[in-house]
């Protein structure tokens, strides 16, 4: 489904990332590993197309987005991909309904439509008494939650998720984790997550180890 192929990646003289092969199976869940300054979070971004390569391709299912025009790669962003980061990142103006509906709105879709797909999406994650609180008045588990929702409510190819609990305590983490899972089965999600969190990475169909910029054979 995502197959990355020979990606490089410096910031000034600092090589990140050296030479990156790559592939996501459709419906798989698999976590990137590695001791921090691995290239780990460099690698998810740019396999999310929030940044490029220096050199080499991406391509989703056998197309390359690399030669997308950035309002382009905007689009094909917005509906094939969601993320899920450690601090949620949801917006304090907005209760958790309207957080989840932005991104069905930024992709023209009409907000009634755009409210219904939001409210199907926090309902089957068991927030439907929480949906019209705003992200103060939401527990650390259930921030996350409306995060998943918000990653999920275009229905994306593929989620990338950086960290996703590490901010949260255990009971949390257990549910979050048990949710990818659920999640892969009832929609058959692909996640590609980033994680220093070893009982996350051991439920994932594959762990993918880096260090010093480069994937790690097992």
């Amino acid at each position: 489904m995502i197959s990355c192929r020979k990606i490089t990646k410096s910031f000034g003289e600092l090589q990140v990332l050296k030479g990156i092969d790559l592939s996501v199976q459709r419906g798989e869940i698999v976590a990137i590993v590695g001791p921090s300054g691995a290239g780990k979070t460099t690698l998810l971004q740019i396999m999310g197309s929030l940044d490029k390569p220096d050199a080499g391709e991406i391509f989703y299912e056998n197309f390359n987005i690399n030669k997308l025009k950035d309002k382009e790669l905007a689009s094909f962003r917005n509906k094939n991909i969601g993320f899920v980061f450690q601090f949620h990142q949801l917006l304090p103006e907005f209760t958790a309904w309207e957080n989840v509906m932005i991104p069905a709105l930024i992709g023209n879709i009409r907000q009634p439509e755009a409210a219904k797909k939001a409210k199907e999406i926090l309902l089957f994650l068991g927030l439907q008494e929480r949906m019209e609180h705003k992200p103060a008045e939401l527990s650390g588990g259930e921030k996350q939650r409306v995060a998943v929702a918000r990653a999920l409510v275009n229905r994306p190819s593929v989620i990338f998720a950086d960290e996703p609990s590490g901010s949260l305590d255990s009971q949390n983490k257990d549910e979050l984790h048990q949710l990818f899972f659920n999640l892969r089965d009832e929609f058959n999600q692909t996640f590609v997550i980033v994680t220093h969190d070893e009982s996350l990475a051991k439920l994932t169909d594959r762990i993918i180890p880096m260090k010093d910029g480069r994937i790690i054979e097992n």
